[in-house]
């Protein structure tokens, strides 16, 4: 399941980032602690894989208040499904414009989330283009550091 916050593009802001994304995440901090308690009380957490993904933005100069897309960095949060909690792994520069420490690829994370979820990433094959291919590109690999005991 995918869930969304707003409709439309209200969190891909370029500028007014202050105001704007300041509205949303109180808009959002709520919901969220609700749904990680529920799943918890319910018992469900063990069994529900949840993640917060977000793209890091980075100033962009030109718009005084802005911002543009960081395509070095994005944060995520995992919880429950088999990950180790209460952890945080991976690290940036000062600014937050370069990964510096536990750097994972895209293909990594794939390979993780398919780990967590049951699934052996060398074993998930599909058609493209009349080709087999896997999510990971043959590249990924679980990260285990992010795997609960």
């Amino acid at each position: 399941m995918q869930l969304y916050s707003g409709a439309g593009s209200k969190w891909d802001s370029h500028a007014g980032i202050e105001a704007k994304h300041s509205s949303l995440c109180h808009s959002v901090d709520q919901p969220i602690a609700g749904l990680l308690a529920d799943l918890k009380a319910r018992g469900m957490l063990d069994e529900t894989l949840v993640i917060w993904w977000r793209i890091r933005p980075h100033t962009d100069e030109r718009k005084g208040d802005g911002r543009d897309h960081n395509p070095r960095v994005s944060p995520c949060g995992w919880h429950g499904g088999g990950v180790k909690g209460g952890t945080a792994y991976g690290a940036t520069d000062d600014l937050g414009l370069y990964a510096v420490e536990d750097r994972l690829h895209v293909h990594d994370i794939h390979s993780t989330i398919l780990h967590l979820l049951g699934i052996d990433h060398t074993q998930l094959i599909y058609e493209h283009k009349r080709r087999p291919e896997r999510i990971d590109q043959n590249e990924g690999h679980p990260y285990k550091k992010l795997l609960g005991a």
